[in-house]
């Protein structure tokens, strides 16, 4: 109750109207205790989600654009981290073929990550598992941009890990989870262009960084959800609020190189 700012009284009312706007029991009380009941438990991610994303609506971190998701945060010390997301039709006006590339494979594959159609984009895949802990990487590919801005040896490293956290607190990093969540639940594609700063080794200076992100709801051979991420370095964004300038900070040297003439194919 201290944590809480509040007496034990006002908190069992609160509770108690809780409960009866659910229409279930949320919390049992042992020796002076709450523990969440079974319905409590379930209720207990949305939960959070909410107040998660009503403090960043309340710090200005979070918006809709054209009726899509926007995300802006901004840290005293510089840190900042900008996200739109796209319309998904976008790609097939992309000059750049990966995208278009995926989402075809993912079509013909019907999101099965073992499929043959995967086989000449799967390198530039990074695939995660959900679990209690977060989610976890599970596979880089080694032509994937992970690999290009971090190198060999860390993405390897990164196998088995959490996605970890970024600055701005765990609201924010709630929030920048939500994309995941929405793929996941959706088991459909999602486009998003983000501009941010991120370390290129650990513990390291923090480097411009500007990149299109596209994740696609796959499975595993066992039937379990397998999100599917496909980065792209480049220029070319489209942010409210974060001008060309800005986008342009990150190195030339950091672009995605032009992939190789096979995947330039367009596959009838």
């Amino acid at each position: 109750m201290t944590e809480l700012g509040s007496t034990r009284q006002t908190v069992r009312r609160h509770i108690a109207l809780l409960e009866k706007a659910k229409g279930v029991a949320l919390f049992r009380v042992e020796d002076r205790q709450y523990y969440l009941t079974e319905a409590g438990q379930r209720a207990l991610p949305e939960a959070e989600d909410i107040l998660a994303r009503g403090n960043s609506w309340l710090n200005r971190d979070v918006g809709h654009v054209d009726g899509l998701q926007h995300v802006s945060k901004v840290l005293p010390d510089g840190w900042c981290f900008h996200q739109q997301q796209r319309p998904i039709a976008e790609i097939w006006r992309c000059e750049r073929p990966l995208f278009r590339e995926t989402v075809k494979a993912w079509a013909i594959a019907q999101g099965e990550l073992e499929h043959e159609a995967f086989q000449h984009v799967r390198p530039y895949f990074m695939v995660f598992r959900d679990s209690p802990n977060g989610w976890l990487s599970v596979e880089v590919g080694d032509d994937s941009a992970y690999v290009s801005w971090f190198g060999w040896n860390s993405a390897r490293s990164s196998i088995g890990r959490d996605v970890g956290k970024m600055p701005g607190g765990d609201d924010f990093a709630r929030l920048l989870s939500a994309p995941f969540e929405e793929v996941k639940y959706t088991r459909g594609v999602r486009l998003d262009h983000v501009c941010t700063l991120l370390p290129r080794v650990h513990d390291g200076p923090m480097v411009p960084l500007s990149y299109q992100r596209l994740m696609l709801g796959g499975t595993f051979p066992d039937g379990t959800f397998a999100l599917l991420s496909v980065v792209e370095r480049c220029y070319d964004l489209d942010i409210d609020g974060v001008t060309e300038e800005q986008v342009r900070l990150m190195p030339k040297d950091m672009l995605t190189p032009d992939r190789p003439s096979a995947l330039k194919y367009e596959r009838s």
